[in-house]
């Protein structure tokens, strides 16, 4: 399994949303927009009631956004067109009608920290640790942030985006907020996040909608925000301070 893939099946009422990529699970711009179509479509479909977001493989969740590409980008339109990806896929999370469950069985860097927060109910394994790195390669976590926030705190949040070297266990992620649960093994995950899929397609799917709503409240200037911070990490990316650090780890 070596080629990059985003997968949508259904199994009954429920959408496994999948998405693969040979180098840890990064994201380039095509994946995100591939993801973000797939989360349109599941919450678009009512012959289903909700969505499990999950990676391919069996140790990392998602690496964050493809080094490749930020040491490609040349310019600050490229550079905010990228990190509009992330920005794209948080919304169409955020507005998706559907409630969206995180399966993370590994490690998540950066924005794959982002797009766990944005899911509504996550469960992880004990291997499913966390670290926001922006401001090790001379950018920060612009466009993810309001989102970790939202999840886990302003405090939380600062300490994990200064500590930018260290990754933070699952149980901490857990006692924050970003993780409901914690599980041994991808077994036991596998059927717990079965188990609690099967649960929310019991509920009337307009309550369900109605909750998220709740949930999300406050964000509605989210398109807005997001684009703002795109830019922000799009004229970062390309200034000199961050183009040397980006030579000096693809050198390593």
């Amino acid at each position: 399994m070596n080629q990059p893939y985003v997968k949508l099946t259904k199994d009954n009422e429920v959408a496994y949303i999948e998405f693969f990529h040979p180098k840890h699970n990064s994201l380039p711009s095509n994946l995100l927009h591939d993801i973000e179509q797939a989360i349109k479509k599941a919450g678009d479909n009512s012959a289903i009631k909700v969505i499990v977001l999950q990676s391919g493989g069996g140790r990392t969740f998602c690496s964050g956004a493809s080094f490749e590409e930020m040491i490609a980008i040349d310019n600050e339109v490229e550079g905010k067109s990228f990190f509009s990806g992330f920005a794209n896929l948080i919304n169409a999370m955020r507005t998706c009608p559907k409630l969206i469950i995180g399966r993370i069985q590994g490690k998540a860097v950066g924005g794959g920290v982002g797009i766990i927060a944005c899911t509504d109910y996550c469960l992880a394994t004990k291997h499913a640790a966390i670290k926001l790195s922006e401001l090790n390669i001379g950018i920060g976590p612009f466009v993810i942030s309001p989102a970790i926030e939202r999840k886990i705190g302003l405090t939380a949040m600062s300490q994990i985006i200064l500590k930018s070297d260290t990754f933070f266990s699952a149980e901490w992620a857990k006692q924050k907020g970003l993780f409901t649960e914690v599980y041994e093994n991808n077994e036991e995950l596998e059927i717990e996040v079965k188990a609690f899929a099967e649960l929310v397609c019991t509920y009337n799917p307009e309550s369900v909608r109605e909750i998220k709503n709740i949930f999300w409240e406050g964000t509605e200037n989210w398109d807005t925000l997001l684009a703002e911070r795109a830019q922000i990490s799009g004229r970062l990316v390309v200034s000199d301070v961050t183009k040397k650090k980006l030579k000096s780890l693809q050198i390593k």
